[in-house]
C-alpha cells in the first residue's frame, strides 16, 4: 500500500502572500480557468500556481498560458490540470509539456525533438531554490510586477523601475531588456532603445521578438539595410513570424524589389488569413499584381 503525504491546505491569503498575489490578479486568473476558484488551496494548486508565474516571467501573458492549457486539457483526456499534473516545459518562446518521454508542444501537439528548455514545474517536489536561484526568483517576480503595471496603465516610471530591477537581478533577462527597448522606442528615445535591443540580443541570441523590433527601430530611422538585416534574422529564428513578413513585405516594396515583396505578402496571407492586417496584404499584393500585369504589356 503506497502512503500518501498529509494534505495541507494553504488560504487565500498564504497563497496571495507567498506568490507576492493581488486579488485582482488571482480572479482573472480564476477566469482564464488556470486556477480554480477557492478558498483554501492545496499543495499542487500552489504547484499550478508557481508554473504560471514562471511562464509570467518568460514573457507569456496570462492568455497565451490558458491557451496552452486548454489545447492540453482536449489533447489529454487523463490530465485535468495540466498545470500541477505535468513538467512544463519552455524557452521563452514556446510551452511544452513532456509526455511519454518527449517533448510536447501544447498548443499544436508537436513532438518536439530539439527542444532545450528549462524545466519549470512538476509534481515531485516544491524545492527551494538556492542563492543564485533566489536572485532568479525575485528577477521574474518583479518581470510579473512589470508586466501587471503596463496592463494597467500604471505611470511610466514604475514601470521602468521594475523592467531595470529584473535586468539588475538578472542581466540576461532578454524579456525584460526587450520591454524597455519598446518603452523607449515608443517615447523616441531611439538611441536608447537600441542600446537595451543589442543588449537582448545578446541575453538570447535566439530570440526573435528582440531582432523584429530592433528591425522595426532601424526601419523609423530610415536606416533600411539594417532594418531588412534584422528582419531577416527574425525569419532565420522564425519562419514564421508573420508580422516580419508584413513589414518586409513594405521594406521590399520601398525599395523596388517588387517579385519578394510578392512573396512575403504571399507568405503573410498563408499565416493570417483574416482581420485588418489581412485585408491590407491583399491589397497590397493585388495592387502590385496589377502593376506587374502593366509593365509587361
Amino acid at each position: 500500500m503506497v502512503s500518501k503525504a498529509p494534505q495541507q491546505d494553504y488560504s487565500r491569503a498564504d497563497v496571495r502572500r507567498q506568490f507576492r498575489l493581488t486579488e485582482r490578479q488571482l480572479k482573472s486568473w480564476e477566469r482564464e480557468s488556470l486556477v480554480p476558484p477557492l478558498e483554501s488551496y492545496s499543495f499542487s494548486d500552489l504547484i499550478a500556481i508557481r508554473t504560471i508565474l514562471e511562464l509570467r516571467g518568460k514573457g507569456f501573458r496570462s492568455r497565451n498560458i490558458a491557451e496552452a492549457v486548454s489545447s492540453l486539457r482536449r489533447k489529454l483526456d487523463d490530465v485535468k490540470r495540466p498545470l500541477s499534473e505535468l513538467r512544463i516545459l519552455s524557452d521563452g518562446r514556446k510551452i511544452a509539456v513532456r509526455v511519454a518521454g518527449h517533448k510536447m508542444e501544447a498548443l499544436t501537439g508537436q513532438i518536439l525533438f530539439d527542444f532545450e528548455a528549462a524545466e519549470l514545474g512538476g509534481v515531485q517536489d516544491f524545492p527551494e531554490r538556492k542563492q543564485g536561484g533566489d536572485l532568479l526568483r525575485e528577477s521574474e517576480v518583479w518581470f510579473q510586477q512589470g508586466l501587471d503595471l503596463e496592463e494597467t496603465g500604471a505611470p511610466l516610471e514604475k514601470v521602468l523601475e521594475a523592467y531595470q530591477k529584473v535586468v539588475e537581478l538578472n542581466p540576461a533577462a532578454a524579456g525584460a531588456l526587450v520591454n524597455l527597448g519598446t518603452i523607449h522606442y515608443r517615447q523616441r528615445k531611439f538611441g536608447e532603445a537600441e542600446r537595451y535591443y543589442k543588449q537582448a540580443i545578446v541575453a538570447d541570441p535566439s530570440y526573435p521578438l528582440a531582432e523584429f523590433n530592433l528591425g522595426n527601430l532601424y526601419d523609423e530611422q530610415g536606416r533600411l539595410p539594417d532594418a531588412f538585416h534584422h528582419y531577416k534574422r527574425t525569419l532565420a529564428l522564425n519562419p514564421q513570424y508573420a508580422d516580419a513578413h508584413f513589414n518586409l513585405a513594405l521594406l521590399c516594396e520601398r525599395t523596388g524589389a517588387t517579385l519578394k515583396a510578392v512573396l512575403h505578402w504571399k507568405i503573410y496571407l498563408k499565416l493570417d488569413r483574416t482581420g485588418q492586417w489581412a485585408e491590407i496584404a491583399r491589397r497590397q499584393l493585388e495592387r502590385l499584381r496589377e502593376a506587374t500585369v502593366i509593365q509587361s504589356r
